[in-house]
């Protein structure tokens, strides 16, 4: 944990995030198993394997619905997080039952990083604004939307 609040402390903080991601990828690596298949069998969602579509007159009917049509989901709203680079990332989808969500919204981690930057460049010079937006990691694209 570091108590300095200027860039190279966050540039410290971000290498240090880097390798803590490095160790949580090697233990997942070491409990993934080889056996059995890695997708769903979902036939009217997940869209079937290149082969199948190839032999199977079904699976090329599936494929076909799957990407001209979409799928129905249940109605209802459903919010999820998760966590990114950048910081917490949301997705909201409502939905009516129809292959077309009636509204879609992401909360993207940019917006709100971008809000700690006056207080990041309270008393320092105008040069060190670039280093400051480097070090909070923010997408410009993202806040303009």
């Amino acid at each position: 944990m570091r108590t300095e609040s200027d860039c190279y402390a966050r540039y410290l903080i971000r290498v240090a995030e880097m390798r803590e991601s490095l160790k949580i990828i090697r233990q997942a690596l070491d409990k993934i198993s080889n056996e059995g298949p890695i997708i769903a069998e979902a036939p009217g969602i997940i869209p079937p394997q290149r082969e199948k579509m190839k032999t199977e007159m079904e699976a090329l009917i599936y494929h076909f619905k799957i990407f001209t049509e979409g799928f129905s989901p249940a109605p209802g709203e459903a919010f999820v997080t998760t966590e990114s680079p950048r910081g917490e990332l949301g997705c909201f989808i409502a939905s009516d039952g129809s292959p077309k969500p009636l509204r879609v919204h992401f909360r993207s981690p940019s917006y709100i990083n971008l809000q700690a930057l006056p207080k990041l460049i309270e008393g320092q010079l105008i040069s060190d604004v670039i280093a400051c937006i480097g070090t909070i990691d923010i997408v410009l694209g993202e806040v303009d939307r």
